[in-house]
């Protein structure tokens, strides 16, 4: 594994920075300690071009080569995760109930040692810009930030991102050309019938009959709807209703998500939908309403970048601790937007075994920060050389 020997040199000083992010965790675009850590890590590396309030909190510092060139841009999201930490570490969250429990500490502090060491060596063409993301888990701060203009304002022509993933062994990378991750609406169904007594219940319109039955239809439109070969999930994830076992209530409450590749599909979805409510709120004589909200986008590879990547990463881990015969994933990201924006890639490195993503227990792994970081920059050095 060829991690940067720099990089290599300074891991106990990543590892710092990773704590440090995991110990004060913030939320959403409420980042704001977070990107005054960065900031300050930035500037005692020497960089100076320091750009903020993107999406609340977000920052873009810029790093200059050696000689004129292209923009790359290298993103890592910032927010955590309202969790409350079970890990019993010495760094444990000190904000109650908030817990990098999807390791973006780890991967701003990635991103942070190719900062450096870039900044350190200057040893490419063009520019770089670093761009530091609030709020992926929650309403979008990479949308944010592109709507606010960054991919104009510093003229970046390619974008890349990483994700850890426990589970995989250390220093594995694997990603894909083309949809990677999939795209993530959610709906609500909103049902009215009317309420009595639970032992009459010829004098109601029963929703909870209704919010059953649509739970159910739902179903068929990925068995009986979709063609097989196009991925679709369709997830229930919540029911409301009822308050005592002797009343029918007049209400219930739906809630779920849908995850696609292919706006076709996403289409089909809302319409077949629209239908199966309207169908059976008629048949159980019940009002109901569907609330449906387009999420983020599928996350999708260019090719000619994802195969540069590659190269990169078999380059730093070596080519058999790369993949890229893997299966898409059905989870979201919202570096998507950034990617309908500009080619580019996203990519996956493993950490190791221990605790899953979201998970209370879970904790990045230090090892593997340094190999990120060699990744980032030498996939400037490669795409942006000198002469």
């Amino acid at each position: 594994m060829a991690i940067l020997n720099s990089i290599a040199g300074f891991e106990k000083d990543m590892a710092k920075w990773r704590q440090h992010l995991h110990q004060n965790p913030e939320l959403g675009r409420e980042c704001y300690k977070t990107a005054e850590y960065v900031s300050e890590r930035l500037k005692e590396f020497g960089i100076t071009e320091i750009h903020t309030g993107y999406a609340s909190s977000g920052l873009v510092a810029i790093i200059e080569g050696m000689a004129p060139g292209r923009t790359i841009g290298l993103r890592a999201d910032m927010d955590a995760l309202p969790i409350t930490e079970n890990t019993g570490l010495s760094y444990s969250s000190v904000n109650e109930g908030v817990m990098h429990a999807c390791g973006h500490d780890g991967h701003t502090t990635m991103l942070l040692g190719a900062a450096r060491y870039l900044s350190e060596t200057r040893n490419f063409s063009g520019r770089v810009a670093l761009i530091f993301q609030p709020d992926e888990e929650a309403t979008g701060g990479a949308k944010a930030m592109v709507d606010e203009g960054i991919i104009e304002q510093f003229q970046i022509e390619e974008v890349y991102a990483l994700h850890n993933i426990p589970g995989r062994d250390v220093g594995v990378m694997y990603t894909r050309s083309g949809p990677i991750m999939a795209g993530a609406d959610s709906f609500t169904v909103e049902i009215k019938g009317k309420g009595g007594h639970a032992a009459y219940p010829h004098e109601v319109k029963d929703p909870i009959v209704a919010a059953l039955s649509i739970a159910q239809a739902f179903q068929t439109i990925v068995s009986r709807n979709n063609i097989p070969s196009d991925d679709l999930v369709i997830s229930i994830t919540q029911v409301h209703t009822g308050t005592t076992d002797n009343v029918i209530p007049e209400t219930a409450y739906l809630n779920g998500t849908v995850r696609t590749f292919d706006l076709s599909v996403q289409e089909m979805v809302i319409k077949r939908m629209e239908k199966i409510i309207s169908g059976l709120a008629m048949s159980f004589e019940v009002g109901a309403k569907l609330n449906y909200e387009k999420g983020y986008p599928p996350t999708i590879n260019h090719e000619e970048a994802t195969n540069f990547a590659i190269e990169v990463a078999n380059d730093v881990c070596g080519p058999d601790r790369v993949s890229t015969s893997v299966s898409k994933e059905m989870g979201a990201e919202d570096f998507s937007y950034m990617l309908e924006k500009r080619p580019g890639a996203y990519l996956f490195l493993g950490t190791g075994d221990g605790p899953g993503l979201h998970n209370p227990n879970y904790d990045f792994n230090d090892a593997a920060a340094p190999i990120g970081a060699s990744f980032f920059a030498r996939l400037i050095e490669k795409a942006l050389p000198l002469g």
